[in-house]
């Protein structure tokens, strides 16, 4: 390795990584704006914008379309929209980088939720001649319910309006009204033109009145809180390991990756569902053993007791263990075509636990002008957002998704195809703790 790759991979070591995701209404510019923030940062390869200047001449284009840096599938470079959720990678001096560029159409909302539910910031594209409109309210929606904990309000296409400061005042302060009675607890708004470039990496001239940091200034310096070891210490189990060879006859541990915390050798542990619980006596690490390992490594935990033990189950420390309940009230993001119902079968996804569920109650559905909650709306379609109560075949041990992302959200599915019907978030949905009455189901389904 030579020195200068030595230095480079000393320096990526010592920058800290934030993953974000950018969203907005249809044609506000988000691809354009990844585009500009991956050409200005130096981050894209020569052959790479060789062949977006190819496909921007095909196209009649004088400029290369910047867009198109991350538009990769076919259809989306012919319909000039994004239809995928397309991850981008880079890196600055400052730190790294993982990018989500979701989709703005309304049937895609869904493929936000993916890009989102890791980000720990999302970037909200508004057209400057728009305003704020329902798919921007849909979006900050969703970064709230996902507990995105910063949210950029990113007014693009301020050169189409003069760059009028009043233009970007009322756009920031109608979106920031908004998004503060959902709970977002860190709102940025940045005037921005992704087409020229104005504050995405470099300061404008055209905007004098704006004395903030630019889009690439703010994800370099805003405060990246993802020490998953201070939350309560979750480890879902993935595989059992037994080789029974000669050279480890007896050896059983537990495979997996810590969700949160941290765990250390000699401490007291409670396996879940079951509730036994036992001592670790050991933490194989990349084929070494370790006295503590910490979320997000995975790892081998070994115990003092053979206890039965299997894919599914969840170590927590005993004096941390989180309840187990077959009776589940959540937020949900409806991602499939096909309608949820009152009444459904659906299989539950926790972790790594897999069980069979029924779809007890439909409480309500978010309406996303005014936050108001539909009561009973008897079934949730593609895109909708709302409260369920979930009975569940076996004890799982769920945390509330304010306290943990990771063991606070589940996934359901149809049992007869495989395909995601919803995303899931415990508890209670926004950070405001908007509560909906739940009355008791008579219907007599149990199990």
């Amino acid at each position: 390795m030579s020195t200068s790759t030595e230095q480079l991979t000393e320096q990526l070591a010592a920058t800290t990584l934030l993953r974000f995701a950018t969203a907005g209404s249809v044609d506000d510019g988000k691809s354009t704006l990844v585009g500009r923030l991956l050409h200005d940062s130096k981050s894209v390869l020569a052959d790479q914008l060789e062949a977006v200047e190819h496909a921007s001449r095909s196209r009649g284009q004088e400029a290369p379309d910047l867009a198109l840096l991350t538009d990769g599938l076919r259809a989306e470079r012919e319909q000039g929209i994004t239809i995928d959720v397309a991850y981008r990678y880079f890196a600055t001096p400052r730190r790294r980088f993982i990018l989500a560029d979701t989709p703005g159409h309304v049937q895609y909302t869904r493929n936000m939720v993916t890009g989102a539910s890791t980000a720990e910031l999302a970037v909200v594209l508004v057209d400057a001649r728009n305003g704020v409109v329902e798919q921007t309210r849909r979006h900050a929606a969703v970064a709230a319910l996902l507990r995105v904990p910063h949210v950029v309000l990113a007014v693009n296409k301020m050169d189409l309006v003069d760059y009028q400061e009043p233009v970007f005042a009322a756009i920031a302060e109608e979106f920031t009204t908004y998004a503060s009675e959902l709970g977002v607890p860190e709102i940025t708004a940045i005037p921005i033109s992704a087409l020229a470039g104005d504050n995405v990496v470099e300061p404008s001239a055209n905007m004098d009145w704006y004395g903030g940091p630019t889009v690439l200034e703010h994800l370099e310096t805003v405060p990246v809180s993802h020490d998953l070891t201070s939350c309560h210490a979750r480890f879902p189990v993935q595989y059992v390991i037994r080789p029974q060879t000669a050279e480890h006859p007896d050896y059983r541990g537990y495979a997996g990756q810590i969700a949160a915390g941290a765990f250390r050798v000699g401490e007291e542990i409670t396996v879940l569902p079951s509730g036994k619980t036992s001592t670790i006596t050991g933490i194989d690490a990349l084929g070494e053993s370790v006295d503590i390992a910490w979320a997000p490594q995975s790892v081998t935990i070994r115990l003092a007791d053979d206890i039965d033990i299997s894919r599914g189950d969840l170590l927590a420390p005993s004096g941390d263990a989180p309840a187990t309940t077959q009776d589940i009230e959540a937020t949900v993001c409806h991602v499939a075509d096909q309608a949820l119902a009152v009444g459904q079968r659906v299989l539950l996804k926790h972790t790594t636990r897999t069980v069979k569920a029924i779809v007890k109650e439909i409480p309500s559905r978010l309406t996303l002008d005014d936050l108001s909650q539909h009561p009973n709306p008897g079934q949730l379609v593609a895109n909708d957002i709302g409260r369920v109560v979930v009975r569940t075949a076996e004890p799982l041990a769920l945390d509330a998704y304010a306290d943990s992302r990771r063991t606070g959200s589940f996934l359901l599915i149809d049992p007869a195809d495989g395909t995601t019907l919803a995303a899931g978030m415990a508890g209670e949905s926004f950070a405001t703790t908007k509560t909906v009455t739940v009355v008791e189901d008579e219907e007599g389904w149990d199990f």
